[in-house]
């Protein structure tokens, strides 16, 4: 009995461990499988993660461009708010200036109306004498000066004295018409009939050389029939005299100077009437029509001139156009070599709308540009197209009567919109 306890209890030892084992290994098998179960569930897991993330980079991708999209478009209508901004439309090209900044800057601003427009134009002039009354006094031959008779800016009538002159040619001249003068009273006596005619021709024609010489060298009636007389003998000797009415102008000359043939003495001028010559702009196309009067301001003295003559070549040295006035000076209030003001008046034919030429400014793309005021201290600019100038003014168009336009302190107004356009990230 108790061997057969033993045997039961031996063989229940021995299959024990075959049973736990076994038991063991169908434990790790199952959790095998289990585990193998939980990888195929974890890389399903891990797949379905995977594709996730696939899903989710994609979704990236499209916000990501998405958001480029959105940059861009917002780049693109910030760019159009910037050109709109700063590239000269009329909506952004405003400007707001207070009471106080207009009375700073000197703002005028007056309402535009279509009128004739009464206008001058301004010349610089200088008065001269007139080159048809005044008279240059000078010798005919190289001479000494013995005596003067005048002094400067005094007034001489025709035929009086100027200046006493010496001459050898004169001296000369004088004796053969000394010679030539009894010759010819006796034979002009004795008469053609008598002498002959070759003889009568003869001298004849000497007198007549002798005192067209004497009267070439400036002598005149009275000097030559003082040489008749017998007790003359001062021979060379002879005077310049006045041939016209009027002013010593300048009596460049000192006694016992000697003078060569034509320089001049004495400058003789009638002043009643002198001349104004203007200088106009070569590029000046107004017309000047004779007898057109014309303001004249001298020395603080004002006169009123007709237009005489217009030269037809530009002057070589001021590169100007000439226009020559007439001015009545009976009061004597005007000189020559003075400096003076003209002004020519004119009045448009027909209604103008005209600005002054302060109230243009070149706008930014450089077209001629207008300020007008559209509200109480809201100013725009207008393009103008510009016609003739018509003295201070200047003929547009593009704007109509009635605007009310900025006259002056249009440059302040212009800073104001420029520096409301002004873009600090320069976009």
């Amino acid at each position: 009995m108790k061997k057969a306890l033993i045997s039961v209890f031996a063989l229940t030892l021995l299959t024990a461990p075959l049973s736990f084992v076994q038991a063991e290994e169908d434990a790790h098998q199952e959790a095998g499988h289990d585990h193998a179960a939980s990888g195929d569930d974890h890389q399903e897991v891990t797949g379905e993660e995977g594709e996730h993330k696939e899903d989710h980079g994609e979704e990236g991708e499209h916000e990501e461009e998405g958001e480029h999209e959105e940059e861009g478009d917002h780049e693109e209508e910030g760019g159009h708010g910037h050109e709109d901004e700063n590239g000269g439309h009329e909506e952004a090209a405003t400007a707001s200036i207070n009471a106080k900044q207009k009375e700073l800057a000197g703002i005028e601003v007056a309402t535009l109306e279509s009128k004739h427009v009464d206008y001058e134009i301004y010349a610089p002039g200088e008065l001269l004498t007139n080159g048809y009354t005044s008279y240059h006094v000078s010798p005919r031959v190289a001479s000494v000066v013995l005596r003067r008779h005048v002094e400067l800016g005094e007034h001489v009538t025709k035929g009086q004295p100027l200046v006493t002159l010496f001459s050898e040619t004169v001296a000369q001249a004088q004796a053969d018409y000394r010679k030539a003068f009894p010759e010819w009273k006796r034979i002009s006596g004795l008469g053609r009939s008598v002498v002959g005619d070759q003889r009568f021709n003869t001298a004849k024609a000497n007198i007549e050389a002798a005192r067209a010489t004497l009267l070439a060298y400036g002598l005149n009636d009275d000097d030559i029939g003082a040489l008749k007389a017998s007790g003359v003998d001062s021979l060379g000797e002879y005077m310049l005299r006045a041939r016209v009415d009027g002013a010593v102008l300048t009596d460049e000359f000192e006694q016992g100077q000697r003078v060569e043939a034509g320089q001049p003495l004495v400058t003789l001028a009638d002043e009643s009437e002198l001349w104004v010559e203007a200088h106009l702009p070569a590029s000046s196309d107004i017309v000047l029509e004779k007898g057109a009067e014309a303001e004249v301001r001298a020395a603080g003295r004002v006169g009123v001139a007709t237009v005489s003559q217009e030269a037809h070549t530009i002057d070589p040295v001021t590169r100007t156009r000439i226009v020559r006035l007439e001015l009545d000076n009976p009061e004597d209030r005007f000189h020559p070599g003075m400096f003076a003001d003209v002004y020519f008046r004119f009045k448009t034919s027909e209604p103008v709308l005209a600005v002054p030429e302060t109230a243009l400014m070149r706008g930014a793309d450089g077209d001629w540009t207008v300020y007008v005021e559209e509200a109480e201290g809201e100013y725009e600019p207008v393009e103008v197209e510009l016609g003739r100038s018509i003295g201070g003014l200047r003929e547009v168009s593009g704007l109509a009567a009635g605007q009310r336009v900025v006259l002056r302190g249009a440059f302040f107004v212009a800073s104001e919109i420029a520096k409301g356009g002004f873009d600090p990230h320069n976009h």
